[in-house]
Parts: structure tokens; C-alpha cells; sequence
């Protein structure tokens, strides 16, 4: 059934936008009036572009929505009913209709129903695919367009619904162990600034008229909470002003290159960072190989999933040296970056013609690990993060004391 833009007004004379599935234009603008919408403008799907060539004015809100993109989990979830649909035997038009009906949000709904008119039109799906960057990523259409070419896409897609969904559990599992801390530590600070900007200074302005020697502990606590209490304006700019100007370095190539570099140097970060671009690196390898990808292209896609530009330049040269007839294991071991059980593991795989298996398990190897440290981290920084707060307030508490106990003293 065609899908239709539609513009007009609502009863109450608000405007609407939005799309609807009918048999022809006559009958969507009854359904539209028998729902309150007087429209103004209706266009079946796929003609929108056409329209646009002519000259015909047709606004943003009426055209699908790009900026809301698919999400990680809605793909996974998309993908996996794609592929039990096509398994089922539907057709690729049908299949795609359903997907249509299915639909909840009203963004993925008017993108499938675009990607099903151009397939209509003639179209190949990873050509379609191919046009939506924000939605299908390269490694998506390069195996919608191997399984295309392998009459075996119902397959591929179950291949993809398991790769989207294993790496959104490792980014979930990352995103998790690196929010907890940061949390953690926003609140700590946040406490702290309050303290030494306007709890301190009205304890210890008690100090200052007292004519006699103070402990070296209230000196310091009275300079730092006099300096935040006179500066504390100054201090928040020039920390949003530094997160701005990191921002803005990194965004750079040489920034980004610098701050790569020194994130795989960092004590246990860097290790966290090198096996989960590892592990995405080789799964990303093996699902292309496995789906019939050839390996200079899956290599050059699959390194994008690193994340991390020196592990990429480190793969990128390998790729080239496998161009004048390397294999992959040698200038991946060259280059320093990868550990000698990936090398190894990969060269086993080259010699025994089981490169995508040996792949996979290097991805296993490095989920586990990943998880391990994970873990470890986890349960270390939150008793050394409230060790430091106790330290802190320790300090505080005792800086204020000290001058009390001696004034307690000479009274007696």
C-alpha cells in the first residue's frame, strides 16, 4: 500500500504534518478528514524527490526527518525482523511493507517506506542502503550488498543482527563501568567546591581575629578556601573554557592522533581501550568474511569500528602491505600495536584457511577480557575514590579543630 506526506490544519487551526498509508491520494485525504486534518498538500512517497528537481517548494517538516536517526537497538530489532520475514519467504517489497506496518515511531516508519518505493522503482536494497549514512552504517550495506550478491541476504541480516546486538552490549558494558566513577567524582567535586566557596570561609573568618598562631593545617585550608571563595567565577570558566578547548583540539586530526596515543599509554585505560578496539576490530572482520565480503575491502570498513586512530593507521598499513602480497599477521605484528596472541592467532588462521573462526574467537578472547578488567576496575575505584573523599573532608575537619583544641587550651 502507498505511503503518503501529508500537510494541513487541524480543527483547532494548529498545522500537521506527518505521513499515512492509503490506497491512492483521494482516499488518504478522507481518512485525514475523518481524523480532523484538513490537508493542504498530499504526495505519495518517493515522489517528494521529484518534486524538489521541479522546483516544487516543500518544506522540512514535510519531508522525512533525518536528523532521527535509527538507534543502535531499534537496527538490532529492525534487522532481526527483516531477516525472519525474508526467511518466511516474503518477498523483498512485502517484507518491507511489513516492516512499515510494524513501525512505531513515525521517523522509522517514513524511512522504510522510502527505502521500500525505491526498491519498487528499481532499485537494489544496498544501493537504497547506501543513501542513508546516518541510519546504515558501511559495514551494514557492504553486507546487504554480499549477501545481494550470494542470494543468501536472509542469512546475512541474522549475521548482522547478531554483530549490532554483541556490539551494543560492549558498548553498554563501557559505557556503564566509565559512568558509575564519573558520577562519582562530579558529585565529589561538586561537594568539595561547595565546602571551600561558602561553608569554610564563614567557619574559619572565626580565625582571622585571633591573635595567635594558627596550625599549618588551617593556614592551607584558609588560603584554598579563600582563593575559591574571591576566584570561584574565574575557576568555573576556566574549566568550561579547557573541556571547550580539549573539545576543539581533538576534533583536529593531530589532536585526535595525540589524544589516541596517549589514551592506549594510560595505566589500565589504555589497556581497556586497546582490547575493545581489538574485539571490535575482529568481529567487525570476521561476520564481513564470513558474509563474503572480500578482505582489503572488509578491512578497510571494519577498521573504522577501532575507534581509535593509531590502531587504525596500524591496520590501514597492513592492508596496503597485503595489496603487494603480505598476509595480515606479519605487518600487524610489525606495527607494535597488537598483542602477540592476536598476531599469532590471525597467522594460524591464514595457514589454516580458518581466518573468519580464528577472528571470532580472538573477539571472544577479548569480550572476556574486556569484562574482566571491567570488573576489577569497577570494584578499585569506588573504595579508592571514597578513600580520597574521606582523606579530604579528614583534612577539613581537622584544620578546623586544631585551632579550637588550642583555644580550649589556654582557657585552661
Amino acid at each position: 500500500m502507498p505511503v503518503y506526506h501529508y500537510r494541513g490544519y487541524r480543527n483547532d487551526g494548529g498545522t500537521a504534518a506527518g505521513i499515512i498509508d492509503a490506497e491512492n491520494a483521494k482516499v488518504a485525504r478522507l481518512k485525514l478528514r475523518k481524523d480532523g486534518v484538513f490537508p493542504t498538500d498530499v504526495v505519495e512517497q518517493g515522489h517528494t524527490s521529484a518534486r524538489r528537481q521541479e522546483g516544487t517548494h516543500v518544506k522540512t517538516a514535510f519531508q522525512p526527518s533525518r536528523s532521527a536517526t535509527l538507534t543502535s537497538g531499534d537496527l538490532a530489532l529492525v534487522t532481526r525482523q527483516f531477516a525472519t520475514l525474508l526467511i518466511a519467504g516474503l518477498p523483498l517489497v512485502e517484507a518491507l511493507g511489513v516492516l512499515v506496518d510494524q513501525a512505531e515511531k513515525k521517523s522509522t516508519k517514513s524511512l522504510f517506506a522510502d527505502i521500500r518505493e525505491q526498491i519498487r522503482g528499481g532499485k537494489s536494497l544496498s544501493a537504497v542502503l547506501e543513501t542513508y549514512e546516518k541510519d546504515f552504517s558501511p559495514i551494514y550495506v557492504h553486507m546487504v550488498r554480499a549477501g545481494e550478491a550470494s542470494g543468501a541476504l536472509d542469512q546475512i541480516l541474522f549475521r548482522l543482527t547478531e554483530f549490532l546486538e554483541k556490539q551494543a552490549a560492549l558498548k553498554h558494558k563501557v559505557t556503564n563501568a566509565v559512568l558509575y566513577p564519573m558520577l562519582m567524582l562530579v558529585v565529589g567535586i561538586s561537594v568539595l567546591f561547595f565546602l571551600m566557596t561558602f561553608v569554610v570561609p564563614k567557619i574559619t573568618a572565626v580565625f582571622a581575629d585571633m591573635n595567635q598562631a594558627l596550625p599549618w593545617p588551617t593556614l592551607i585550608l584558609m588560603s584554598i578556601s579563600s582563593f575559591f571563595a574571591d576566584y570561584w567565577i574565574a575557576v568555573i570558566i576556566l574549566i568550561v573554557g579547557g573541556v571547550a578547548l580539549l573539545r576543539r583540539t581533538i576534533q583536529t586530526e593531530k589532536g585526535r592522533i595525540a589524544a589516541d596515543r596517549l589514551i592506549l599509554r594510560l595505566p589500565l585505560i589504555g589497556d581497556v581501550a586497546r582490547m575493545v578496539s581489538i574485539s571490535r576490530l575482529a568481529g567487525t572482520l570476521s561476520t564481513m568474511l564470513a558474509s563474503g565480503v572480500q578482505l582489503l575491502e572488509a578491512l578497510d570498513v571494519s577498521k573504522r569500528v577501532m575507534n581509535n586512530r593509531i590502531l587504525e593507521e596500524a591496520v590501514e598499513g597492513a592492508r596496503q602491505n597485503i595489496r603487494e602480497g603480505e598476509t595480515i599477521a606479519d605487518p600487524l605484528k610489525r606495527s607494535g600495536e597488537f598483542p602477540a596472541l592476536v598476531t599469532h592467532m590471525i597467522a594460524v588462521g591464514e595457514r589454516s584457511g580458518e581466518m573468519e573462526e580464528m577472528l571470532r574467537r580472538v573477539s571472544q578472547i577479548y569480550d572476556g577480557e574486556v569484562d574482566r578488567v571491567i570488573t576489577r576496575l569497577t570494584s578499585l575505584m569506588e573504595p579508592i575514590m571514597i578513600l580520597a573523599m574521606g582523606v579530604i573532608v579528614f583534612f577539613i575537619v581537622v584544620a578546623i579543630l586544631l585551632p579550637i583544641f588550642e583555644m580550649g587550651q589556654m582557657v585552661g
